[in-house]
């Protein structure tokens, strides 16, 4: 198996011990498996779907940005300010699917088994602001197309920098805000050069896992059935987990009492506000969608307007 990113929750507290321990468990010692987090394998996550399409790599985790790439069309489900938060993204996910569950087949040949997130990516300021709307002149550290798009369209000048290097950037004023995680940015000391923090999620870093349909189709149906019920509860566990470790990452950067894994802070929590909501859904229609769609094309957008225009209420439509 290829497994997440290594070194984080996901992978240490989740997917490692479930393929090593609980996978002989479920299958009564009928399959035992071996994992690596794909950051330590010497594989680059944008090479995950062809490698996995050619058998290389039977069964694998893709992260959806990544691959995104070269398939624009598979990061539907995560496009910023799509999901401001942790119901809005299940609700995305449950819309899209299906076509996920297609795209992979038709174009790779790869039967999608789960569907993981990381905890959202939140704005963190080192002077006050209200919300989205008030982040216009500010330099702001971002680490995808999608969040950089974004930050322009706010008013705001994108600067790409390193996770690593964030806290130096803030520090010595080369940003003045940063997307990442809650939790990620507190245990990095982004609360030790930042006043204030965004509850709203920009965007997740959603996971898909997956097998070669020849390496699954070997599998006995007993296995497969064992193992698809394995890895729902297994997908369920991951989002909780994300859940969990998002209002951690908030309490431990506010100093709360509640802290449990990370270093207290006196961060103030910027709370989502109508003028926020009224941003985000003109900037998803005018911005963020438009974008996607001209760099994925207009069967994109049609498969958009049939699966979640009728739910969310936003047309994806060309510039």
């Amino acid at each position: 198996m290829v497994g997440g990113l290594a070194g984080v929750q996901q992978y240490d507290a989740h997917e490692a011990p479930f393929w090593t321990r609980r996978v002989p468990e479920i299958t009564a010692g009928q399959v035992h498996a071996q994992i690596v987090p794909f950051d330590r394998s010497g594989i680059r996550g944008q090479e995950m779907l062809q490698l996995l399409r050619l058998g290389v790599v039977s069964f694998g985790n893709v992260l959806l940005g990544l691959a995104a790439a070269d398939e624009p069309e598979l990061n539907a489900i995560d496009l910023p300010l799509l999901s401001p938060d942790m119901g809005a993204l299940r609700r995305t996910v449950t819309l899209w699917r299906p076509r996920l569950e297609a795209l992979l087949q038709e174009r790779y040949g790869l039967v999608l088994l789960a569907v993981y997130t990381y905890p959202p990516q939140v704005v963190f300021c080192s002077k006050a602001f209200g919300g989205l709307f008030d982040l216009g002149g500010r330099r702001i550290r971002t680490s995808s197309v999608g969040q950089s798009e974004l930050v322009t369209a706010l008013g705001g000048v994108p600067v790409v920098i390193p996770f690593a290097e964030i806290v130096g950037a803030m520090r010595t004023g080369v940003v003045d805000c940063a997307i990442t995680g809650a939790r990620s940015g507190n245990s990095i000391g982004l609360h030790e050069v930042s006043t204030h923090v965004s509850r709203l999620g920009v965007s997740w870093g959603v996971s898909v896992f997956v097998a070669n349909q020849a390496a699954w189709d070997a599998l006995p149906a007993e296995r497969r059935a064992e193992l698809r019920q394995g890895l729902a509860a297994l997908q369920e566990e991951i989002w909780q987990a994300a859940d969990h470790e998002r209002q951690d990452g908030f309490d431990c950067n506010a100093g709360r009492p509640s802290c449990e894994s990370g270093r207290p802070g006196r961060m103030t929590i910027v709370e989502e506000s109508w003028q926020d909501d009224a941003l985000r859904i003109k900037l998803l229609s005018d911005v963020v969608l438009p974008n996607w769609v001209q760099r994925c094309g207009g069967d994109c957008a049609a498969e958009w307007n049939r699966l979640m225009a009728p739910e969310l209420g936003i047309q994806a439509k060309a510039r």
